[in-house]
C-alpha cells in the first residue's frame, strides 16, 4: 500500500493532470471521465487515491457527478482552469514542426447535431437504407471463412485480390488503362491526396488547385508547405488558359468540387501538355463519377495520358459508405514504388477484410448492381430536391452542378454574401443543415464568384419527404432574413 504522503502526492498529481486538460481544451464540458477503478490502474495507485482527486475536483468546481452516471466535467470548467500551480495553462504544444505549425492554424468546422435537424443537407453522406447489407454480410462471412488459418500483414500497396477487380472495374466503367500492379489502395480518398502532397511537393512548390474546389485538397497542400495558385473554374471546369508553372495540379474534372462543371476534352489535352511541358503531375479526383444523370459518361483524364503525368484517385465513399475509409490510387509507374514504400511507413496497408469483401463484391457483379441501384435512387432525390426548390424560390434561386453528383450549390439571388453566415446560422437553430460555400473559395473575393450567398446542398442521405420539408423551412428562414425579421 502507498504511504499516505505518497497518496496526498498521487491525488495532487491526478488533479493537476485533469486540470491541464481541461485547460487545453482535451476535455470539453459534459465530457464523462474514467471510472475510478480504472483512473487507479493507469497510474497504478488505489481507488481511494483516484477517489481523493475527484473529491477534489468537485470542490473546486471542475467537475460533477450525479446519482448513477459518470463523473463529467462541470460546465464552463474551462474558464478556471486557466492557471496550475501558478502557470498559466497551456494551449498549444511547444515545438511543432513546420507541418505541425501549419496544421495548427487551420479551422476545424464544427458538425451540426443531425439527431435534432428535420434536414441535414450536409453532401457527402449517404442513406443508410442504401447500403447493401446483405452481400456485404455475405461477402464479410467468405472472407472471414478463408482466412480463419491466417492472420498477418499485407501488400501495402492493397490485396492483389482487389487490385486486380478494381483494374477490371475501371476499364469497363472509366476507360482507365493501367495494371493492377499500379494500383494503390488507400484509406480513403484523403489519404491518397495526403501521400500525393507529401511525396510531390516541397515547401514554397506552387500547387494549382480550383478556384472554389475541395478545402481539404487545399488544406493537405498548405499542410505540407505548398504554395497555392488558384485558377478560376466555369461551367467548362478549370480554366487552363491561366496555368502558370507549377509542381503539381489538383483537379475534379469529371463533375468539379463544388460547382459541378465538366472538363472538355480540349481543356483536359491542354491540363496534360502543360503537365508534360513543365514537369508536372496532375491530381484527378474522380469521387463522384458513378453519377451520372443527364450526360453521358465522361472518359477520364487519365485515358487521355500518354506521358505518366496523371494520377487518378478514386473511392467508395460515395458508393458504399465513406465509414469504410477505401478508395485507391491509380499511378505512374514510376511513382508505385515509392508510394509502396511511403504507404508501409504511414499504416503498413488498409484493412484486408474489407479489402477482399469489396473484391468479391466487385468479381461477381454486385457492386455495380448496387451501384445501378442507387444511381436511380439518387437521381430520384435530386429531382425532389430540384423541384422543391424550384416550386419555393422560382428565379430568386439558380442551381448549379445538377447534371452530376450527389450535391447542388444554390445561388440565393435575394441574400447578399455578406449575410450567407447568418442565413446558415438562422437554418440551423429552425433544424435545417445547410452549408456555406465561401469556405470552399480560397480566396473570397475572386471577382468570378456572384455575389450572393451561395450554399451547398447534398442530398444522398435525406428521404424525400426530409428534402421537401427542408426546403420548405428554409424558404421562411430566406424570407424572414430578407426582411430583417
Amino acid at each position: 500500500m502507498p504511504s499516505e504522503t505518497a497518496s496526498k502526492g498521487s491525488a495532487r498529481s491526478i488533479c493537476n493532470a485533469i486540470k491541464a486538460r481541461i485547460g487545453s481544451g482535451q476535455l470539453g464540458a459534459g465530457e464523462a471521465l474514467p471510472s475510478t477503478r480504472s483512473l487507479a490502474a493507469e497510474w497504478g495507485v488505489s481507488r481511494t487515491t483516484v477517489t481523493a482527486a475527484y473529491d477534489q475536483l468537485i470542490a473546486e468546481g471542475y467537475i460533477e457527478t450525479r446519482q448513477g452516471s459518470r463523473t463529467r466535467v462541470a460546465p464552463g470548467a474551462a474558464g478556471i482552469a486557466t492557471r496550475i500551480d501558478g502557470a498559466p495553462a497551456k494551449r498549444h504544444a511547444d515545438r511543432l514542426s513546420g507541418y505541425g505549425r501549419r496544421i495548427s492554424k487551420f479551422e476545424s468546422p464544427g458538425l451540426a447535431d443531425g439527431s435534432r435537424l428535420i434536414a441535414d443537407f450536409r453532401y457527402g453522406e449517404l442513406a443508410a437504407a442504401d447500403f447493401p447489407t446483405l452481400s456485404w454480410r455475405k461477402a464479410i462471412n467468405a472472407v472471414l471463412l478463408r482466412r480463419r488459418d491466417r492472420l498477418g500483414y499485407g501488400d501495402p500497396r492493397g490485396s492483389a485480390g482487389l487490385r486486380s477487380a478494381l483494374q477490371g472495374y475501371l476499364w469497363r466503367a472509366r476507360g482507365l488503362r493501367c495494371d493492377a500492379d499500379h494500383i494503390i489502395v488507400v484509406n480513403g480518398s484523403q489519404q491518397g491526396l495526403d501521400l500525393c502532397a507529401r511525396l510531390l511537393i516541397d515547401p514554397s512548390d506552387r500547387v494549382v488547385i480550383e478556384e472554389p474546389g475541395y478545402h481539404l485538397a487545399r488544406q493537405v497542400f498548405q499542410a505540407v508547405g505548398g504554395d497555392l495558385l488558384p485558377i478560376p473554374v466555369d461551367q467548362d471546369g478549370m480554366r487552363t488558359g491561366q496555368l502558370q508553372a507549377a509542381r503539381l495540379a489538383y483537379t475534379t474534372p469529371s463533375h468539379q468540387f463544388p460547382l459541378g462543371g465538366v472538363m472538355t476534352v480540349a481543356r483536359r489535352r491542354e491540363l496534360l501538355e502543360w503537365a508534360r511541358r513543365h514537369g508536372a503531375y496532375v491530381i484527378e479526383d474522380d469521387y463522384d463519377s458513378e453519377y451520372r444523370y443527364d450526360i453521358a459518361p465522361v472518359p477520364a483524364l487519365q485515358s487521355l495520358d500518354d506521358q505518366g503525368r496523371a494520377i487518378y484517385l478514386g473511392t467508395i465513399s460515395k458508393t458504399l459508405s465513406p465509414t469504410l475509409r477505401l478508395g485507391y490510387l491509380v499511378l505512374p509507374p514510376a511513382l508505385v514504388d515509392t508510394f509502396s514504400k511511403a504507404r508501409r511507413l504511414a499504416d503498413r496497408h488498409s484493412p484486408g477484410l474489407e479489402q477482399e469483401a469489396l473484391a468479391s463484391l466487385i468479381q461477381n457483379g454486385a457492386y455495380e448492381r448496387h451501384v445501378r441501384r442507387v444511381r436511380r435512387l439518387n437521381g430520384a432525390r435530386r429531382a425532389r430536391l430540384l423541384t422543391a426548390i424550384s416550386d419555393m424560390f422560382g428565379n430568386s434561386a439558380t442551381v448549379v452542378g445538377t447534371h452530376a453528383g450527389l450535391h447542388v450549390v444554390v445561388w440565393l439571388r435575394d441574400v447578399p454574401r455578406a449575410q450567407e453566415g447568418v442565413l446558415v446560422s438562422r437554418a440551423l437553430d429552425a433544424g435545417v443543415g445547410i452549408y456555406p460555400v465561401s469556405p470552399l473559395y480560397a480566396v473570397p473575393s475572386m471577382p468570378n464568384r456572384p455575389d450572393v450567398a451561395g450554399i451547398v446542398m447534398g442530398y444522398a442521405s435525406l428521404s424525400h419527404r426530409e428534402i421537401e420539408l427542408g426546403v420548405r423551412r428554409l424558404g421562411k428562414i430566406v424570407r424572414d432574413v430578407c426582411s430583417g425579421a
